[in-house]
């Protein structure tokens, strides 16, 4: 950023004066976290969602340009992921028009172990603009605001996970890293791997999830057809639970049974565990076990 557009902060931030900052997904599980934490800070928001002002639809492309015009940085959430068919398309052809309307810096939040979603991360690379990626593995809070805490809250967590270790992320240390990285100064052209301190098989993250919520829950693995038939009678619709299941396919099958140092790195100071997380989690009642 030029210093004309730039404040600054302690320790070294630097972050835009006047020209906002674009949370896309900014009522999803990161987006309204990242843009809790700008505002926070001071940084003017754009919420980048069909309910923001302009409004912002992945599906609209007639609503990318007032969605980009005249900010200075933009974090990129591709929903319902980068595994989607159309995702990469959509994806580069946004990081051009960002970059083309004066964008100066675009953090991406990408998914370890996933083809198409390093695709993306490629594509906004060569966009033209300062960029940062966060590629991320499997959100601690998927068990307690994406949908799980139905499946907590009834004792049985159905899922296609198999029996393999995964290191779960906690969504506070992801958009830590975000705004890190859209507000502080070294983090151009890094690609932040960010997973928690641990592994841990689905079965085993459960049990820790039952005993912080001082209850019965079990972990039972199931078939990807009964899992898409499951989500699409919660309303989802079936390409999209079809998207969800491909994740567990695929990520899930110990390409990723491994820890980075990507919170480390961006912050200086260890990623949250995921114990941590379940009784921070169990003590909102969020896992009270449903009435009979």
């Amino acid at each position: 950023m030029s210093p004309s557009r730039t404040g600054r902060l302690a320790d070294g931030m630097v972050i835009p004066h006047t020209n906002p900052t674009l949370v896309l997904g900014a009522n999803g599980t990161t987006g309204r976290r990242v843009a809790s934490r700008l505002a926070a800070l001071g940084v003017p928001v754009r919420a980048g969602s069909r309910a923001g002002t302009p409004p912002f639809d992945w599906a609209e492309e007639r609503t990318w340009p007032p969605a980009v015009d005249g900010v200075a940085a933009a974090y990129v959430v591709y929903y319902p992921d980068l595994v989607a068919p159309e995702a990469l398309d959509r994806v580069r052809r946004f990081a051009a028009l960002a970059a083309s309307s004066g964008v100066e810096r675009l953090v991406l939040l990408s998914g370890r172990g996933e083809k198409t979603a390093q695709q993306a991360e490629e594509a906004v690379m060569a966009a033209g603009t300062a960029w940062t990626v966060v590629r991320s593995a499997f959100f601690a809070q998927n068990f307690s605001e994406k949908g799980f805490e139905d499946l907590v809250r009834s004792g049985v967590v159905a899922l296609p996970a198999p029996a393999t270790g995964e290191p779960f992320v906690d969504v506070d240390d992801v958009a830590d890293v975000v705004v890190a990285a859209l507000t502080g100064d070294g983090h151009a052209g890094e690609v932040y791997e960010v997973t928690g301190p641990r592994l841990l098989r689905f079965d085993e993250a459960v049990a820790e999830i039952a005993a912080a919520a001082g209850r019965r829950v079990e972990y039972q693995r199931v078939g990807a057809d009964e899992f898409v038939a499951m989500l699409v009678g919660q309303g989802i619709p079936e390409e999209e639970a079809r998207v969800f299941a491909e994740i567990f396919g695929t990520v899930l099958d110990g390409r990723n049974a491994h820890l980075t140092d990507g919170v480390q790195r961006a912050l200086g100071r260890p990623p949250r565990d995921f114990a941590e997380y379940a009784a921070a989690a169990a003590a909102t009642g969020v896992w009270a076990a449903r009435p009979a």
